[in-house]
């Protein structure tokens, strides 16, 4: 029995050239090279690459050795982030409200080495002051097919607190994006930095991530991802009409422009529910209940679990994504939370504040 399509989900695949090694054997994948991947697996690479091509974002500079990094960061005003350069789970990076905090990151990350060797390189960039938001688009290179845009929550605790997380929630799509915003995100990140790969003989077939701060100065790109990210794939992809193989399939086809993709106009939310402990130290299998309960038009997307015994048990960080669309963020916001409030694992955390805005 032959393979009709595969897709690869996670980063570390793809920076590893699993995409390449299906195209060597005549498989149809759907998924970035190696090359192609770097624009995620090293933020050096993604910054040099907007950089050169006038693609907007932070201002920063990039450093291999810590003494010269700390050197440099004497030099700067907090506050500021730090990044890891490599692949660090979505921990990687560190928003630091002071240079002495900005310096013991520094620390961690380059000489301790808490990122492994994804922190051989790091990145000290300016804070850039914003509404976050994350636009993904489809492409096969040449053609780029956006998809509703969103926004997740990154640190561990209501109002915005705590460490940062590979995501608590997200919602989608944000009630100040429009048609216009769109357009100008397309011409000035999207179509760009597609042609800036190609540009550099590195042709981009998958899902391209921006991750983006709407500063006052304009859309600034905080970061790209070579995937489907998640908890924004958990209130785009449940908006999508078109069926998501023959897109693939386009893609993969170089015949993306010859497709028609049509979006739900529903709002969408998702709700991380995580271990205690997480992001740093947390239990794994604990029993979970609750799952058999819940309401129909609610999906429950599972991260860090397994199946044992009969029973499904916790085995990451963040455990569980439950989502649902409404006709509006009022209506899927209480559906998400009423269904939540039905699940439990001993330790299980969750944020109250996903799509609040300010209610």
């Amino acid at each position: 029995m032959g393979i009709d399509l595969v897709v690869i989900g996670p980063e570390g695949p793809l920076a590893a050239g699993l995409a390449d090694e299906f195209q060597s054997r005549l498989i149809p994948v759907f998924g970035p090279s190696r090359a192609a991947a770097q624009l995620e697996s090293s933020k050096t690479f993604a910054r040099s690459l907007m950089e050169k091509y006038a693609i907007p974002c932070a201002r920063g500079k990039s450093f291999t050795n810590f003494l010269e990094a700390r050197a440099y960061l004497k030099a700067q005003s907090a506050p500021l982030v730090v990044k890891a350069d490599g692949l660090a789970a979505g921990k990687g990076v560190s928003v630091c409200t002071t240079l002495a905090e900005a310096e013991s990151t520094l620390q961690k990350m380059m000489e301790q080495k808490v990122f492994g060797a994804a922190g051989n390189r790091v990145i000290i960039e300016e804070y850039l002051i914003g509404q976050e938001m994350s636009y993904l688009a489809f492409t096969d290179g040449k053609t780029i097919v956006p998809m509703p845009p969103a926004c997740d929550y990154k640190r561990v605790y209501e109002g915005n607190t705590g460490p940062n997380t590979g995501g608590m929630g997200a919602y989608s799509p944000p009630p100040f994006f429009d048609n216009r915003m769109g357009a100008r995100l397309d011409a000035t990140v999207m179509q760009p930095i597609v042609r800036a790969l190609a540009e550099e003989g590195i042709r981009y077939r998958g899902v391209i991530y921006a991750g983006l701060m709407l500063t006052d100065d304009g859309p600034k790109v905080l970061e790209f991802n070579a995937r489907f990210g998640d908890p924004e794939t958990q209130v785009i992809l449940p908006q999508l009409k078109t069926d998501l193989v023959d897109i693939m399939l386009a893609v993969i086809e170089d015949s993306l422009d010859k497709i028609i993709v049509e979006w739900e106009k529903r709002a969408c939310v998702t709700v991380v529910m995580a271990s205690g402990g997480y992001p740093e130290e947390y239990k794994k299998g604990l029993p979970i209940s609750g799952l058999d309960a819940l309401d129909a038009g609610v999906t429950v997307f599972h991260a860090g679990t397994l199946a044992a015994d009969e029973k499904t048990i916790t085995s990451g960080g963040r455990v569980l994504s439950v989502t649902a669309c409404g006709d509006d963020f009022a209506q899927a916001r209480d559906l998400v939370y009423d269904n939540i409030s039905r699940i439990s694992f001993e330790g299980a955390h969750f944020r109250h504040d996903i799509a609040l805005f300010g209610e």
